[in-house]
């Protein structure tokens, strides 16, 4: 029998394969291009999983591809990019699955922000030039306040994202948003001051399973790049307890009623707000980090909700493990990326840190603002998540992700006429 993935994030396809083995289940990776996971599939057997190289946007042609796959009983649609895709060839093809349009809802924050709003589960709005006559420069100081964020509907990795405090920085988050490629719309909403954090949850038939928090360590303002996370927070069991409750009507009020979810949150003085809603398991090495703290493989109830069964994982004692913390690697400037220099320094670090690449040498590496910049993680593990921070932190301080300049315009061609 056969379980398909519409690609796949960055890690985690080693522990889906070994939890579809142990389901009884053959899993097959659709790709656009199979070197996206190198890391992954270099740490697997040959055989270990079928490779399908296709234009995976194309839902005709992956549609008529699943239509001839034997034994086919669940798809797999992980990654923000491709959830709208996995949506509409669910509902096609009758797998098990989510109703397309609550995975269409998630794929909207504006309408997520208005859905919770509407139930009581935030104190703000979203707020759109909707129309002729209407204009973000008015709406926002009027119907928002400052701080505010400017975002894009659709966006993700922290991409194309505008904190605005003031006139000026209004002023020049708009103008920048007109010369950016957005996924969806442009938005505003409060801006909600306190750490963030991402609560790591499943659900199935309605009730939520809180199953951990990671934390967000985010850059100075007024960026929003992705640094540092932990996993799991130690918060005290009442305040836990109040927050799976919380997450269960968030969840609920936008009618997501199985599978994982990825929810960030940032907790404020009147209570925890949403950020976004994330149809998913936490992206990086979250699913990793899960797997080794709760002791047992996550990937198993990915397979299982896949398959339309309710996840053992729902109702199972988890046995633990170490606590986890990694360090998103940036580069100092931007440049053609060359390589890592301190790796061998990891070895007699505290933590058992390690490097987990996702850049190759020779790619560009443009923007530093936002998580497109990051070339690997640094992992490691301790007791509690604040000691598992500590070690990944200097194990990172450790490394240097190295960058050359860009060649100049013309470079190459003069080169080579004078050679």
């Amino acid at each position: 029998m056969t379980v398909v993935c519409l690609e796949s994030l960055t890690f985690g396809l080693g522990r889906s394969v070994r939890a579809a083995d142990a389901l009884g289940e053959r899993l097959v990776l659709l790709t656009r291009d199979p070197s996206y996971y190198t890391y992954e599939l270099a740490r697997l057997p040959a055989d270990a999983l079928d490779i399908v190289q296709i234009d995976t946007f194309d839902a005709e042609r992956v549609a008529d591809l699943l239509h001839h796959t034997p034994g086919l009983r669940g798809l797999i649609s992980s990654t923000d990019t491709w959830t709208l895709v996995g949506a509409e060839l669910t509902a096609r093809l009758g797998l098990p699955g989510l109703e397309p349009d609550v995975l269409r809802l998630t794929r909207d924050k504006a309408a997520v922000r208005n859905r919770l709003h509407e139930a009581g589960l935030t104190r703000g709005r979203a707020v759109e030039a909707l129309g002729p006559g209407t204009d973000l420069r008015e709406l926002l100081p009027k119907e928002v306040g400052m701080p505010a964020v400017l975002k894009d509907t659709a966006g993700t990795g922290s991409q194309n994202v505008w904190l605005v405090r003031d006139e000026p920085e209004l002023e020049a988050a708009l103008d920048e948003a007109t010369r950016r490629n957005l996924k969806g719309r442009l938005f505003a909403e409060p801006y909600f001051s306190g750490p963030v954090y991402s609560a790591e949850t499943l659900t199935w038939a309605g009730r939520t399973r809180l199953l951990g928090v990671s934390s967000r360590l985010m850059s100075p303002e007024p960026h929003f790049r992705e640094e540092i996370t932990a996993y799991p927070v130690a918060f005290p069991e009442a305040r836990r307890a109040t927050l799976e409750r919380w997450l269960g009507e968030v969840l609920g009020a936008i009618g997501y009623t199985d599978r994982f979810a990825h929810v960030e949150f940032v907790l404020t003085t009147g209570g925890p707000e949403v950020v976004e809603i994330n149809p998913r398991i936490g992206g990086a090495l979250v699913g990793e980090g899960m797997c080794r703290a709760l002791g047992v493989n996550v990937y198993e109830a990915v397979i299982e909700t896949a398959l339309g069964r309710r996840p053992s994982l729902m109702d199972a004692d988890l046995p633990g493990g170490p606590a986890v913390a990694f360090v998103l690697g940036y580069p100092a400037a931007p440049g053609v990326f060359t390589g890592v220099a301190g790796l061998d320094r990891l070895a007699d670090m505290p933590g058992s840190p390690a490097w987990y690449p996702v850049r190759s040498a020779g790619d560009a590496v443009e923007h530093l603002a936002d998580s497109r910049g990051y070339a690997g993680i640094v992992y490691a593990e301790g007791e509690t998540a604040e000691l598992a921070t500590h070690h990944a932190v200097a194990a990172a301080n450790a490394v240097r992700v190295l960058t050359e300049p860009f060649p100049l315009p013309g470079a190459a061609d003069r080169e080579a006429s004078g050679g």
